[in-house]
Formats: structure tokens, C-alpha cells, sequence
């Protein structure tokens, strides 16, 4: 974060031009105030990102403004200013919550040295503030399996994160790429900065702008102070864009500039923000079939793919099951606190002959639903992974008792005859989504509308089962 707005408080008006005159060459915005009023006057007006507080004012003593100043909801780091033979004040400052001590006179250099202390202490503290407001991640992150295909993965991620290069992560959707952006950032010289992550298609389409670049207060409706972007809480470390496709084109020219600059303006703003991010991208989608459709732009498409990175589906990871399916078990007894067992071996094969549209997600819902439901001999057996396909109609009958007493039991066999009775809860969303569209025409947003979700993510379902062969036009 840089530093853009400093309130300068001092008695002396030689000292307030001095450093006046040196910040407005670095084109940082300063408000310069000789007594204690004018200041709380200005603040009143506005937020600023640093104060250097005089100790000794007119009408006042600074420290006991600086007290004040902290009780501001939005406050800035406070620098007291003193005289020589005043470190014991010094220390009283620091201990009400000053962010450093200047003794007077002081250089140009000392200021600057100042500054870039200040700007590395509101990246950390804006970054942990971005962090612990999102949700707790998964601590076991670790990208599990001995398959040839997943050790070719690791190789290429540990090569790749060597380097700077901007990297797009391609794969279905649950492979975990996620993850492999993860495993980039901790093996890479960055490991010490910020990860950031951003969600292209989670957000209205009028917010990811603000989210990835910032803004500045009074920029739109409901921009009441400035914020940063997603980029400048990555500087010095990395930022993973997922569901890049997403994003819209005049966003995607938006982003072409920052690859190629490593600068932006904030929603608002006219101030250029220069940052050090790598970044690191992930689509479902196949970005060359975008790129011929003209819905993501070319240059864009070859600044991202810089080194590819494709992350295989779960089935074509042979011998990975077994090993992750007992990783996924034993987490979720933890966290659930069942006494489970384990998996026997009617389970595994079960889960070795499944074919996994779903992927790695689809294997964790499947073995937390089975932890859940297990039996009281801890043990997991094969029909409580819901993998079995119901039987198709004619097959078994329900018998006319039993239907007298649940009439619903016809309705549900009715819908899974009409739908081919699915074989996993991916089958039966998918053809539910299906039936809708059809239901509505063809029009997406109705479709969309009336299954409750978002467009974004009725297209990249309809995008997942055009790739299965399925007719979604």
C-alpha cells in the first residue's frame, strides 16, 4: 500500500514547507497545519494515511491529540515530532500508540525512511484484515497422490514456481486448482508475501472492478472511504484469479494493462498504482474455443498463458483413489468426531470403478457424506457411498403397500424414469438443469432465474456439459 495523503502538523512553518515541498514531489497530498484546530478541522474533511504530529503546538500538546486520533475509526499512523533530549516523551508517545518518533531537525532522508516503513506496516496490517475476514481454509492443503500424473504435476509446479512467469491453470472443474496455485505461491521466492485470491465469477459483474483494483471514497454509491484492491494487497506476493473466462472484456483490457505494466488506477481514482504481483490465473473452460467465440481477448489470452499448466481429472490419476479416499476420511472423522473405522474393501473397489465427473470434490462430498452416515460397525461399506445406480424402471417395482403408504414414492420413481435415474447427485443436477432450459426455451437468464442461481453459474455448467457432448444450444 502506498502511502497518498499525509497531514502535517507543526509549529514551525519552515519545517511545514520542507517536508511539504518534498512529499508533493513523491505526489503524495499534504495538508499542512500549524495548530492542533486546523488539523481537527481537516480530519473532519477527510481520512489521511499518515500524521506527523508536532509534540509541542500553540494551542495544545500533540500527544494528547494523538489520543484522539486513535479513537478515529478510521485513523492514520501518527509520527510524533520532537526535540532533541525528549526520549523519554518519545517513549510515552510510542506507548499511547505513536508509529514512530522523529527528533527535530530531521533530513529529507529520515522522512523517506519513514514512509517506507509506514507503507510496509499497512500492507501487513491491510492484508491480515483482508485475511481473517475471509473463511478459514483448508490447513490440509497439500496435493496428495502417487500417480504418474500427479508426480508429473508436482515436478512442473516446483520448476515453474521457480520463476516470475505469469501461469494459467486449466482442468475440470474439483481437480483442485486451487491448490496447485497454492503449492506455486510456497514453493516460489514469494512464499513470504501475500496470497491473494479473487473469485471472477462469485461476484456481480460491477464489483469485480473495485475488488481487483480498489477504489477511491466517493467513486460509486456505497464508497464511503477508499479502499485497496486485491492487487495491491498482493504486492510482493501473488494473486490467483479464478474462473478468469469470466471476467467481462472491458475488464479483461483492463487486467492486459496491468500484466504488461504492473500499474492501474483505482474505480475513481486518477493516481497510477505501481505494483510487484505475480499472477496466476485457473479456468474451467477451454480459453482457445473463447478466443475464436471473441469472448476472451487474444492478447490477453497469450499474456496469461505464458506457462500452461494443466491439472488432470481424477480418473485419469490411476492408483490415487484409494490414497486420497483414506486422507479424505481421516480428515473428516476429525473434524466430525465419529468413531469410524475406515473403508472396506468392497468400498474401495466401489470407489476405484466410479468414474468421478466431479473430481476431487465430487470424492470429498461422497466420503464426508459416508463418514456421517457410517454404521455401528465404524466401518463404511459400499451402499453408504451412494454410488449405486437405482434401478432403472421394470427393474424392481415398488410394492403396491409400500406406495399406498408414501404416495411420493411415485412421483420420485416417475422423475428418475424420466431423467435415466442418474447415478450421482452430478448426474441428477445436471439433468435437472437440462429440463429447466428446456422448460424455459433456451433463455439462460430465465433458466437461471428459476433454478436460483446465478448467470455465471448456469454458463459454466452449460460450458462443463457442452465439453460431455451434451446439446445445451
Amino acid at each position: 500500500m502506498s502511502i497518498e495523503k499525509v497531514i502535517m502538523v507543526a509549529k514551525e512553518e519552515f519545517l511545514r514547507k520542507q517536508v511539504s515541498q518534498y512529499l508533493r514531489k513523491k505526489r503524495i497530498d499534504v495538508a499542512e497545519c500549524g495548530t492542533l484546530q486546523e488539523a481537527h478541522d481537516f480530519m473532519g474533511k477527510g481520512n489521511f494515511d499518515l500524521m506527523l504530529l508536532d509534540q509541542s503546538l500553540p494551542d495544545g500538546e500533540g500527544a494528547e491529540f494523538l489520543e484522539e486520533v486513535n479513537l478515529r475509526p478510521a485513523k492514520p499512523m501518527v509520527v510524533m515530532m520532537g526535540a532533541e533530549g525528549s526520549v523519554d516523551l518519545a517513549v510515552q508517545c510510542m506507548a499511547k500508540g505513536a508509529f514512530d518518533y522523529l527528533l527535530k531537525p530531521f533530513s529529507n532522508e529520515q522522512v523517506e525512511i519513514i514512509l517506507r516503513k509506514a507503507e510496509q506496516f499497512a500492507q501487513v496490517l491491510n492484508v491480515n484484515q483482508f485475511l481473517t475476514s475471509q473463511e478459514a481454509e483448508d490447513p490440509e492443503n497439500e496435493i496428495l497422490g502417487e500417480s504418474e500424473a500427479t508426480n508429473k504435476l508436482r515436478k512442473l509446479i516446483r520448476r515453474v514456481a521457480q520463476t516470475n512467469a505469469t501461469v494459467l491453470i486449466q482442468g475440470e472443474n474439483g481437480t483442485g486448482k486451487e491448490l496447485v496455485a497454492h503449492a506455486m505461491h510456497r514453493n516460489s521466492n514469494r512464499k513470504d508475501g501475500p496470497f491473494i485470491k479473487l473469485n471472477c465469477a462469485a461476484l456481480p459483474e460491477n464489483l469485480v472492478e473495485s475488488e481487483l483494483f480498489g477504489h477511491e471514497k466517493g467513486s460509486f454509491t456505497g464508497a464511503t472511504n477508499k479502499r485497496e484492491g486485491r492487487f495491491e494487497l498482493a504486492h510482493g506476493g501473488t494473486i490467483f484469479l479464478d474462473e478468469i473466462s469470466e471476467l467481462s472484456l472491458p475488464l479483461q483490457s483492463k487486467l492486459l494493462r496491468v500484466l504488461q505494466e504492473r500499474e492501474f488506477e483505482r474505480v475513481g481514482g486518477n493516481r497510477t498504482i505501481k505494483v510487484d504481483v505475480r499472477v496466476v490465473a485457473a479456468t474451467n473452460r477451454k480459453l482457445e474455443q473463447s478466443v475464436e467465440k471473441n469472448e476472451f481477448r487474444q492478447d490477453l489470452y497469450f499474456r496469461l498463458n505464458v506457462v500452461p499448466v494443466h491439472v488432470p481429472a481424477l480418473r485419469e490419476r490411476d492408483g490415487d483413489v484409494p490414497l486420497l479416499a483414506e486422507a479424505f476420511c481421516q480428515r473428516f472423522i476429525r473434524n466430525h468426531g465419529v468413531p469410524v473405522k475406515g473403508l472396506t474393501p468392497e468400498s474401495l473397489t466401489a470407489l476405484q470403478g466410479h468414474d468421478w465427473p466431479g473430481n476431487i470434490r465430487e470424492l470429498q462430498n461422497v466420503l464426508e457424506r459416508a463418514v456421517i452416515l457410517c454404521g455401528e460397525d465404524g466401518y463404511i461399506h459400499p451402499e453408504q457411498l451412494g454410488l449405486t445406480a437405482p434401478p432403472q424402471a421394470g427393474e424392481g417395482d415398488a410394492p403396491t403397500g409400500a406406495i399406498e403408504e408414501n404416495p411420493a414414492a411415485v412421483v420420485s420413481t416417475a422423475a428418475a424414469a424420466a431423467i435415466g435415474a442418474p447415478s450421482t447427485l452430478a448426474d441428477l443436477e445436471k439433468q435437472h438443469i437440462l429440463s429447466t432450459l428446456k422448460q424455459c426455451e433456451g433463455n439462460r437468464t430465465r433458466t437461471a432465474e428459476t433454478l436460483d442461481i446465478n448467470i455465471r453459474t448456469l454458463r459454466n455448467k452449460l460450458n462443463e456439459y457442452k465439453e460431455q457432448g451434451e446439446p445445451v444450444d
